[in-house]
C-alpha cells in the first residue's frame, strides 16, 4: 500500500505541494489534530491557574470571617496550611503554565511546525482543505469554497 496522491483542495494556499500523497497528509492532519488538542490542554491550565488564584484569594475572607466568629484554630490552619500553599512541589499554578508553555507546548508546536515545513512545504491544514473540497456543494449558498 503506498503513499498515493488525490483530491483538490479549496485554494492555492491549501493545495497540497506536488508528490505529497494521502498517507502523508493524514498524517499531518493527525498531527495538527494532536497539536490543537494541546492548544486546549494549555487553555485547561491556565484556566486551573486562575480558578486556583481566586480560591487562595477568597481564603483571605475565609480566615477573617472565621476569626470573626471566634473560631481562631480554624482560621489559623486555613492562613497558615492552605492560603499561598504551593499545588505541586515548589510550584504554584504561575510556575506550572510556565514550565508547561516552555517545555513540552513549545515542542509540541516546534515539531509540529517542521514536519510541515518538511514534508508539505509549510502549507498547514491540507487534509481539511481537501474534506471541504469534497464535502461542499458546488454552486450553493454557504458552500463557497473561500471568502
Amino acid at each position: 500500500m503506498g503513499d498515493q496522491q488525490q483530491a483538490a483542495a479549496v485554494d492555492d494556499q491549501h493545495a497540497r505541494p506536488p508528490k505529497v500523497g494521502d498517507i502523508t497528509i493524514e498524517a499531518l492532519g493527525e498531527l495538527s489534530k494532536a497539536l490543537e488538542t494541546i492548544h486546549r490542554v494549555r487553555g485547561h491550565l491556565y484556566s486551573a491557574h486562575q480558578l486556583v488564584g481566586g480560591a487562595d484569594l477568597t481564603l483571605d475572607r475565609v480566615v477573617r470571617l472565621l476569626r470573626g466568629a471566634g473560631h481562631d484554630e480554624v482560621a489559623d490552619r486555613v492562613e497558615h496550611e492552605l492560603l499561598g500553599r504551593n499545588v505541586l512541589p515548589g510550584r504554584w499554578t504561575f510556575q506550572i503554565v510556565e514550565e508547561f508553555d516552555d517545555g513540552y507546548y513549545a515542542a509540541f508546536q516546534e515539531i509540529e511546525r517542521d514536519a510541515r515545513e518538511k514534508l508539505a512545504g509549510g502549507r498547514r491544514h491540507i487534509y481539511e482543505a481537501e474534506m471541504k473540497e469534497r464535502r461542499r456543494t458546488h454552486g450553493m449558498p454557504g458552500h463557497e469554497a473561500t471568502p
